[in-house]
């Protein structure tokens, strides 16, 4: 008898009955359930199939959900920066650019960490493959990172009277300075939502059951971080658009949450309210509408009153971001722990097939 590395998780076999002592199976006997060789699996809440989760979770860890947080605030400081640019807050304009740049910068640098080596990053970038958001989110992200740059780079040399070493190819970055910050802006959306198409298209129950609905969330987080920094590092008379760009956050942010959970099947949400995920989305939504109440309040006031509130506010959507972030991350790995999150939806999805008299998946016809 020939033997392999899965036996050990083999239950043992049970005593078969209805047989001689020969081995023989005695006449007229039929078939019964315990004479199978292997008895029939039993998914149990924790414990899962003879031990094991049934969808094994990705080896990411709190680099990861930096990543996804970051990410976040570079696509919506892109945005706002364009937005500050072509409607004339300078201000606004130089430290949107600057938080893009640091924001992917830092991001990069979370990515590479969980990677584990840099080359691997590298290796992505030598093919573009639509059909992996992997892929294309690293083009997307170079992309980003290489015009925000640009825009960035000019900011410096302005704040620093101009000192910087270009020489000649201080004209070249002057004449490229808007479109660049422009063409950043049409990689910021792509940007922030791409990490919502990269946890969708996992096997994590959680996150694949938010598919349609997660991008739109990462997108109105983004907004919400994007805005929040602003009105922390930006003077009130300068930050009328990060107020704007707030409050359309708040409004998006809580309202695609709620819809994309109960557009989800109901046992595959649960993880996104219960537990440490549970928590966090909770606060998320309470410190995004605090900080959305901020903002607007900071609209009719003057002096270190509204600067305070602004930064307060401002605080207040960074951290609704950063909750939402590791909140929907933290919700998809704990999915992943509970064979009842895979195998509950699965069934219902089944039966609404035959109920629809689909039979064309059965390998039973």
């Amino acid at each position: 008898m020939t033997s392999s590395e899965f036996d050990q998780f083999r239950p043992p076999r049970p005593e078969r009955r209805g047989k001689r002592g020969d081995g023989s199976r005695k006449p007229g006997k039929s078939r019964r359930p315990d004479d199978l060789m292997v008895p029939e699996a039993v998914i149990e809440h924790v414990d899962g199939y003879y031990g094991h989760p049934i969808v094994k979770p990705p080896p990411w860890e709190a680099p990861v959900g930096a990543y996804l947080f970051l990410g976040g605030v570079a696509g919506g400081s892109g945005l706002l920066a364009a937005g500050a640019q072509l409607s004339g807050y300078p201000v606004l304009r130089r430290n949107a650019r600057l938080a893009g740049l640091g924001a992917a910068g830092v991001g990069a640098l979370a990515l590479v960490a969980d990677l584990g080596r840099p080359e691997r990053f590298l290796h992505m970038m030598r093919t573009f493959k639509v059909t992996s958001p992997m892929s294309v989110g690293s083009w997307i992200l170079s992309g980003y990172s290489g015009l925000i740059g640009v825009a960035a780079v000019a900011e410096v040399d302005r704040i620093l009277g101009e000192r910087l070493p270009l020489g000649p190819l201080r004209k070249v970055l002057r004449f490229a300075e808007a479109p660049a910050g422009l063409g950043a802006a049409v990689f910021a959306t792509p940007l922030a939502a791409y990490t919502a198409v990269l946890l969708a298209d996992t096997a994590m129950p959680t996150w694949n059951a938010a598919y349609k609905d997660l991008p739109f969330v990462f997108v109105s987080s983004a907004s919400l971080a994007a805005s929040g920094l602003a009105l922390i590092v930006t003077p009130a008379e300068e930050a009328a658009p990060a107020r704007n760009f707030a409050v359309l956050g708040v409004i998006g942010d809580v309202a695609a949450t709620r819809i994309m959970e109960s557009r989800m099947d109901p046992v595959a949400a649960e993880p996104l309210h219960h537990g440490t995920p549970g928590k966090l989305m909770r606060w998320a939504e309470r410190l995004a509408v605090a900080g959305g109440v901020g903002a607007l309040l900071t609209g009719g006031r003057r002096g270190v009153v509204r600067r305070c509130l602004a930064a307060l506010s401002g605080g207040a959507l960074l951290a609704a971001s950063a909750c939402t972030r590791f909140g929907v991350f933290e919700a998809g790995l704990e999915s992943a722990k509970d064979p009842r999150y895979t195998i509950e939806p699965q069934k219902r999805r089944l039966a609404a097939r035959r109920a629809a008299g689909e039979t064309g998946d059965s390998i039973t016809g």
